[in-house]
Formats: structure tokens, sequence, C-alpha cells
């Protein structure tokens, strides 16, 4: 190389690292850092101006449901709860309910309100029905190897604990609410993971009541 073309090349590298750490920087700058005590407050008192009702009506004080429909939201990891709620805008998972609402929450607000659920703490449940539990706890554990059904704890983890960003909290998990989303993943209602509609389509009702029963109960 030319000695004369040295300083040149020299001197585009050290601007190029400049023009990228202005760039990084104003993209720090633009991002709004996650505010888990303004999603407290949108939480509990929603927003009358937007239209937002409070969430804590109907999925409980600190997202502890007591109603088994809705489901409990304490200590969901926060990217998944994001995803939810982002999703719930869409033709993926429409919800009477839920779809309206997401739509008048932005990307900030979603995103606080995540980080508020992901630290409060789940109240336990608990397997109600003692006579499908063994059922459960198989198709939990280790799936129906005959039916193609793999082992939710691959995912889930043996605790229900889930993997953030990845896939959901599930122990402690209301049955009722459980049912009603593996029987949406079955029929197509739900269809915003492609691999859980492909599961829950090759379980029956029976099956689909007892892992519900049994994941209620982890912890």
């Amino acid at each position: 190389m030319n000695r004369a073309f040295i300083p040149f090349v020299k001197s585009m590298f050290v601007a190029m690292l400049a023009v990228s750490s202005i760039a990084h920087a104003a993209e720090e700058k633009a991002a709004p850092k996650v505010d888990a005590a303004k999603g407290e407050t949108l939480y509990a008192n929603g927003d009358n101006a937007r239209n937002i009702p409070a969430c804590v009506a109907c999925h409980g004080a600190a997202g502890n449901s007591t109603i088994v429909q809705n489901p409990k939201l304490a200590a969901q990891h926060a990217e998944y709860v994001a995803k939810q709620l982002s999703d719930f805008r869409t033709p993926n998972r429409n919800n009477p309910v839920m779809t309206p609402i997401s739509k008048a929450l932005t990307e900030e607000d979603m995103k606080n309100i995540a980080a508020y659920l992901d630290r409060q703490v789940q109240k336990p449940g608990a397997a109600k029905n003692k006579d499908t539990i063994d059922l459960g706890k198989k198709i939990y554990r280790a799936g129906i190897a005959e039916k193609n059904v793999p082992a939710c704890a691959g995912c889930h983890g043996p605790a229900g604990a889930g993997i953030p960003a990845q896939f959901a909290r599930l122990g402690g998990q209301h049955q009722e609410y459980t049912v009603a989303q593996l029987t949406s993943f079955r029929t197509g209602a739900r269809k915003n993971s492609a691999q859980m509609n492909t599961i829950a389509k090759r379980l029956s009702d029976d099956e689909i009541a007892a892992v519900s029963d049994y994941i209620a109960g982890l912890r």
C-alpha cells in the first residue's frame, strides 16, 4: 500500500467510528428506559384520558388474579408479557377485552407494565383433581411419545418457571385459564405460537384438563 495513503485510511476509520458512536448514543437516548413504577401506576389506576381501564380489576392486586378465567400475571417474564400485549393488537391473538386495551397502550406502556409484573410474587396455586394428577404429571414431565407430544418441562421448566423472552411461566396458573388457552391453540383461535398450535392439536380434552390441573400445583 502507498505510504501516503495510510493516513487517509486511518482518518476514514476514525471518522467511521465517530459516526457509529454518535448513532449509538442517539439510539440509546431515543429509547426510553423501562419504568416499573409507571407500570404499577397504570396497572393499578388505568388512564381515563386514554380509555385504559385499571388492569387490577381483572388481574388482581400485584398480578394475582382471583378470577380463574383471567391469568395470574405476577412474576410472569417481562418480555413475554410485553409480547402478548403486542400480539393482542393482531389477528393472531384477538380478544374482545384485551385487543382494544392493547391498542390504546404505547410500546412504552407495555414494557412498563410488564416490568412491574415481572417483579411481583405469585401466590401459589394447587392441583384439584387427585384422579388425574398422575396423567398430568406424565404429560408435563415426559410428554406422550405415541402422539408425538413433547414434555412441557422441556420448554417451561420442571417447576413451570419458563425461560425469559422465550417461554412463559406456567407454574401456579389457574387450571381454567390454562385449559382455555390450550383449547384455543388447538382450534386455532389463538395462533401466536405455531409450536403450541401443533402440540395442542395432539391433546384430547382429558389430557388438556389433566396437565392444566398439574401445572396449577407447580411452584
